[in-house]
């Protein structure tokens, strides 16, 4: 599976071959440190006076730089397909073999890093329901009310929580018509694309 790279990460990772190779390398250990701790401005304007460029063309760089290690991880490409992606940006041998070393040293710390700050969402455990119908009432001798009530049990890290949910059976009946539909529609080449470019 290969990269494909917008022309705005191909902008941003323009200015390696214009520098040292030792300063990409640098560049590479400051992307995985920016995964880690977040953004440094300072690092990018002592970068920058040392390079003699703008510190938003260093940050540039090194965004570019961070999203092309981080989605080669996260999809775990093979060193061949690695090397067929970043070879459509026209860089030199040399930088191909340092970028390919990189990758190969940061991915299993690049997706535990990635894996570490993916949040942690409820996930279902069990559901039950129950349909009530009140058929009359003190002032209405003849009506038919139902209503259909849901207790959805859910985990999150090992712990149970439960929700209470009520609603009619129109309402039911609409949100299941929305839901198939939803997955029709995901059916679709539009969304498959979608789905694949997210990924």
């Amino acid at each position: 599976m290969l990269l494909d790279l917008s022309e705005e990460h191909k902008e941003h990772l323009a200015f390696l071959p214009q520098v040292d190779i030792a300063v990409v390398a640098e560049f590479g250990r400051i992307a995985v440190e920016f995964l880690r701790r977040g953004s440094n401005p300072k690092i990018y304007e002592g970068a920058a006076r040392k390079l003699n460029v703008s510190s938003d063309t260093i940050q540039h760089g090194v965004e570019g730089l961070t999203y092309l290690l981080t989605e080669s991880s996260k999809l775990m490409i093979s060193e061949l397909d690695f090397q067929d992606s970043v070879f459509v940006l026209g860089f030199s041998e040399e930088l191909n073999k340092l970028l390919l070393q990189l990758y190969l040293d940061n991915r299993k710390e690049i997706r535990t890093i990635l894996n570490e700050l993916a949040p942690r969402l409820p996930s279902y455990h069990s559901l039950e329901w129950r349909l009530d119908v009140q058929l009359a009432s003190r002032s209405l001798r003849q009506q038919i009310k139902p209503a259909v009530t849901v207790k959805l049990n859910l985990n999150k890290n090992g712990d149970h929580s439960t929700h209470f949910l009520q609603t009619d059976p129109a309402t039911l009946l609409h949100l299941v018509q929305q839901l198939e539909q939803a997955l029709e529609e995901m059916k679709t080449n539009h969304c498959r694309r979608v789905v694949r470019s997210i990924k």
